[in-house]
């Protein structure tokens, strides 16, 4: 069960690094529609991309789960709690970083929209099993 996780550890550690560098030379958000900037965008995309390795870890049983959506939640709720502690351990411990609301919500933002194209990848997938079980019975 974990070999389908390995995917989602690695990049679980790179995002570590990533977010440990020190950060000098990134631009401060200083207001609600600086989550808009470049730096948002980098956050969106590598915990989009954490939470789209979770839900591929569980791809076999989201396809075979009635609940889909708590694959979905799960896969949310652990790379927004990941996030915040990236975020945490740049505020007291990374130096040169410092801990960012915003940055949290595009880390929680990036989890959502990663579900959703799972799920949009997906349902193709879903709807032929759902028509096979149909045509079995």
């Amino acid at each position: 069960m974990l070999k389908k996780f390995w995917p989602a550890l690695i990049w679980s550690i790179v995002i570590l690094l990533l977010t440990g560098l020190p950060g000098n030379d990134f631009p401060k958000i200083t207001n609600f529609w600086g989550w808009l900037e470049p730096d948002k965008v980098v956050h969106l995309f590598i915990f989009g991309v954490l939470a789209f390795l979770i839900l591929f870890g569980y791809r076999e049983q989201y396809l075979k789960s009635k609940k889909r959506y708590l694959f979905g939640v799960v896969a949310i709720v652990i790379t927004a709690i990941y996030g915040l502690i990236t975020e945490v351990l740049q505020y007291y411990i990374f130096v040169g970083r410092d801990g960012n609301p915003f940055d949290f919500f595009a880390d929680a933002t990036g989890a959502v929209l990663a579900w959703l194209l799972f799920y949009y990848l997906y349902r193709k997938k879903i709807r032929k099993r759902e028509a096979d079980k149909k045509d079995f019975n």
